[in-house]
């Protein structure tokens, strides 16, 4: 009897574990960048109120590259399996000092030739504040992002370099 309620329960669960690693490795949705900050620092930047784009980028940045973005960095060609993390923070200055202040998203490039065909093998995707479930792009990458980054097809559709 016990068998047969273990079996039982193993016919109905496996459909829905082999479902998702299914879905998974053919979801077009960019994954979390789990441990990016302790990723290579690529660079940073301040946009300030007198920018034109402050509104939806103002504040400190600072971009990460994992191991195999750093290739791309080299070689100017990212493999398969590069990240990077555009990672944008409020400004706090108080008494004369600037310091980050709260994050007000991550975005986050992932490249992969097959899954994202039509970006240009990337997938882009932002998280917003400290969420990693909160997504700002989804399926409307090609429009949000894309189509900006196509301007850098040079480049593989990177904007900006490493900093030595």
């Amino acid at each position: 009897m016990k068998s047969m309620m273990i079996l039982s329960f193993l016919v109905a669960v496996a459909p829905l574990y082999l479902g998702g690693n299914l879905n998974s490795e053919t979801s077009t949705e960019v994954p979390y960048p789990d441990g990016y900050r302790r990723w290579v620092h690529v660079r940073s930047g301040l946009t300030g109120p007198e920018s034109p784009s402050y509104k939806a980028t103002g504040g400190l940045h600072h971009i990460y590259a994992n191991e195999q973005a750093m290739e791309g960095y080299k070689s100017g060609r990212f493999p398969d399996g590069s990240m990077i993390v555009y990672d944008l923070l409020e400004v706090q200055t108080k008494e004369g000092f600037t310091s980050e202040g709260r994050r007000r998203y991550i975005t986050v490039m992932h490249k992969d030739s097959k899954r994202y065909i039509e970006t240009g093998g990337w997938g882009f995707e932002v998280f917003r504040k400290n969420s990693r479930t909160d997504r700002a792009v989804g399926p409307n990458a090609k429009t949000q992002c894309y189509d900006c980054h196509a301007s850098q097809k040079d480049k593989d559709f990177v904007f900006g370099s490493f900093r030595e």
